[in-house]
């Protein structure tokens, strides 16, 4: 083993938070060693969005995040906004375009994203290793001290910047909370968001649907969001239902609005106008023929819509906007795509990052407890989060 090497301060992560902190501070002259057990830097930025990367979203605000602290993200998100990310992304020459919502997305690869971090941290002369196992993270007299395989290191300031355990083939693991814990700093339990809801009971017929999909309007808790829900083998999915995931809580129903755009009385209208029709057939101009069918078999109104009374079909109606399921679970952190909970805000500065009771020590990205919606705001966290930090350090 060699000797110990000194620095201003170590990012323990190399993801989007970690890398934003290591190349603000670098760039204000810290030095800075970031270090990563996973063989490269920025694995889940490769695989995001698809592989382009939602690298940030122009409806970014506080009120699109979940935290036990609703307040703590204001102030980090509005001193790096998405304006700042797309003007460093413009000064790399990476060309970029807006899907649906205010998604941002590269033309090309995520590859390109994690180029540019990686040119920022070189810019800052970041001291990067990977591949190697941390231990033996301690802290007395101010000071920071750990091993990276046979490299020894110390720091006044420390980092955690190792996400949650959503993704686990990724390298994924409640390692932040563990460090946290061990100095002193209260962790909001974990659990998988932006996830797919399974389904049992009687709702497995649903399971039947397996790939069907259709804009709805779903509903967990207060939060509504209005995209596509996929049926799937398991229970339910698509960008609906993981935004409502995040929301959802055992025990609780989730409704789905099938018809979000239906006028009321419309089913009693179609009865008038088109008698001889059945439900699955009314149903059919706006829902796929597969689950027109499910819905009408549920419903239990076969035959033709003059055959049915102003009542039945008015509570048919009623029915269509509040579907309940009753989801016995999720797919877990394996199909999660980010951590709700992890590091209490509550033990942190929203302006620095930094924990109040221990001076040096800074928590930020996935890892805090700070979660986005889906479509580019988690990656807008982590470079906030990890901009305030880096400006601290």
């Amino acid at each position: 083993m060699t000797g110990i090497a000194d620095y201003d301060a170590i990012v323990l992560g190399a993801g989007a938070a970690g890398l934003m902190c290591a190349a603000t501070a670098g760039q204000r002259g810290r030095r800075v060693l970031l270090l990563d057990q996973a063989d490269q830097v920025g694995k889940k930025i490769l695989i995001s969005g698809g592989g382009r990367c939602n690298f940030t979203n122009i409806h970014t605000g506080p009120e699109r995040y979940l935290s036990a602290n609703p307040h703590f993200a204001k102030s980090a998100l509005a001193r790096y906004t998405p304006a700042d990310f797309i003007a460093l992304v413009d000064r790399h020459g990476i060309a970029w375009h807006e899907k649906t919502l205010g998604q941002l997305f590269c033309d090309g690869s995520a590859r390109q994203i994690v180029a540019m971090l990686l040119a920022e941290t070189a810019k800052g002369k970041v001291d990067i290793r990977c591949g190697q196992s941390l231990s033996e993270v301690e802290h007395s007299d101010a000071t920071f001290r750990g091993t990276f395989g046979n490299f020894r290191f110390t720091a006044p300031n420390l980092v955690i910047a190792t996400g949650g355990p959503s993704i686990p083939r990724m390298g994924a693991t409640g390692f932040a909370y563990d460090l946290a814990r061990r100095f002193g700093l209260k962790v909001v339990e974990p659990r998988p968001a932006l996830v797919p809801l399974t389904l049992g009971g009687a709702d497995v017929l649903f399971r039947e649907l397996s790939g069907v999909a259709t804009p709805v309007e779903a509903r967990a808790g207060k939060a509504a969001f209005r995209e596509a829900a996929l049926f799937t083998h398991r229970g339910l999915s698509g960008p609906a239902i993981l935004q409502a995931s995040s929301y959802w809580r055992h025990g609780e129903p989730v409704t789905i609005d099938f018809l979000p755009d239906a006028a009321p009385g419309w089913l009693v209208e179609a009865k008038r106008a088109r008698p001889r029709a059945t439900l699955a057939a009314a149903l059919g101009g706006a829902l796929p023929d597969r689950l027109a069918q499910v819905l009408t078999e549920r419903l239990a109104l076969p035959g033709e819509l003059g055959a049915q009374s102003d009542r039945k079909l008015a509570d048919a109606e009623v029915r269509l906007k509040r579907w309940t399921f009753h989801p016995n679970g999720t797919e877990g952190f394996a199909k999660a795509e980010v951590t709700a909970g992890g590091i209490s805000t509550a033990g942190l500065s929203s302006q620095t990052m930094m924990a109040k009771s221990l001076p040096g020590l800074y928590a930020i990205g996935e890892a805090v407890d700070v979660t986005g919606w889906l479509g580019g705001y988690n990656f807008q966290w982590a470079w906030a989060s990890g901009y305030a930090a880096g400006q601290t350090l």
